[in-house]
């Protein structure tokens, strides 16, 4: 079984620990760390089903956030995608106006609130594409140019055994990306009108920001930016085992990409890679085996990345890096979970705070949603 097949079958709780060949361990530096500005705040959930955890949240502001997962997980015949929405005060679930239904649901992203959209699996074999807003979400099939049959049928775009990772949405523009075959697939939407390309070289994509696309070939990370009307893949430091999952970009001369350097099933360690607009540069990071999957930002240059330390397993991660410099912030371990995996993170622009989404693991291997809470350090009491 190959690595990438492999990752599939086991995409939501193994997507950044699947074998890559051995490789040459990367030096790691313990910088200065600055003075702790945010601190861990609390633990929530939005009450997903048995055995159920998010996979990707999106905030647009503090009364408008977004998350997707799955339910039943360990269920053939049960799971089920599922699309929740935070409107300031509580959680509700989203319907999906579709018999076929959705599988896990990988990424979400919006171009507004009535604009949304979330990419994953379908229960009928085929890769799922959805799109809605509060009152409901329908199935989008994108169709490509029509056939020269004679008939004139479109014909699908998406086919048995593609599969689809992020989604990046603006206003009349889509883009979706993941795999076809031994190579990334990216889907772009424009109005009515879907175009598809794959990458030259081997590999998957995993998440698409800002006309920047992330993932590994098998063997390194790989990045692939939209440019002279093309996706073309862009030059990257060497980093044997190195992939990357999901990627923040403030503009086309900044952005972050995280994910991690593969030696081994339990030898693994964070990998940041910052854009300058010019080129890739390897982040320093604090020590650490610490696995990154996704990241978030203020606009502003600072930025956090969510995870999970198996050192630590129990304890809600977070990594925030500004300004070249980078420090861990960790969360309290709660009775009865001997694993927290984050995801996912949002930036809650009005709060000031991040939100981080995954699953946590009890001891009889029990699945629970959470939505862990990060945010301006308390003021010590004075005397």
């Amino acid at each position: 079984m190959t690595r990438r097949f492999r990752r599939r079958a086991l995409s939501l709780i193994l997507a950044t620990s699947v074998a890559l060949p051995q490789a040459t361990p990367a030096a790691h530096a313990d910088p200065r760390r600055p003075a702790s500005i945010e601190a861990w705040q609390q633990s929530t959930s939005v009450r997903l089903q048995a055995d159920g955890s998010l996979s990707d949240v999106l905030a647009i502001s503090s009364s408008d956030v977004w998350a997707v997962g799955q339910q039943e997980i360990w269920d053939v015949w049960k799971n089920r995608g599922t699309i929740r929405h935070w409107n300031g005060t509580r959680w509700t679930e989203v319907a999906i106006r579709d018999a076929t239904a959705a599988g896990n649901l990988r990424s979400v992203a919006a171009a507004g609130s009535s604009d949304v959209w979330a990419v994953g699996d379908g229960h009928d074999g085929l890769p799922y594409l959805a799109h809605g807003d509060v009152n409901g979400f329908d199935r989008v099939r994108p169709q490509g140019p029509r056939a020269d049959n004679g008939l004139g049928d479109p014909q699908p775009l998406l086919r048995a055994g593609d599969w689809l990772g992020g989604v990046d949405a603006k206003q009349g523009k889509v883009v979706v990306v993941g795999s076809r075959d031994t190579r990334g697939l990216i889907l772009t939407g424009q109005g009515n009108t879907w175009s598809a390309q794959e990458t030259k070289e081997e590999g998957a994509l995993y998440a698409v920001a800002g006309g920047f696309a992330v993932g590994d070939t098998g063997t390194e990370p790989l990045v692939v930016h939209y440019s002279g009307g093309s996706w073309k893949s862009m030059p990257l430091p060497s980093i044997p085992g190195g992939y990357l999952r999901d990627i923040r970009a403030d503009s086309a001369k900044r952005a972050v990409a995280v994910g991690g350097v593969y030696r081994g099933p339990s030898d693994i360690s964070p990998l940041v890679l910052t854009w300058n607009g010019k080129r890739w540069k390897q982040q320093e990071l604090p020590e650490s085996d610490a696995r990154l999957y996704g990241v978030t930002g203020d606009g502003k240059g600072r930025y956090w990345m969510a995870g999970y330390d198996p050192a630590r397993a129990a304890e809600p991660f977070m990594l925030r890096c500004e300004k070249g410099s980078c420090e861990i912030i960790r969360g309290e371990a709660e009775q009865g979970r001997s694993t927290v995996r984050l995801q996912a993170v949002a930036y809650l622009a009005g709060k000031s705070t991040v939100w981080a989404v995954g699953h946590a693991v009890d001891t009889r291997d029990r699945y629970t949603d959470v939505v862990e809470s990060f945010g301006p350090k308390p003021a010590e009491a004075k005397s």
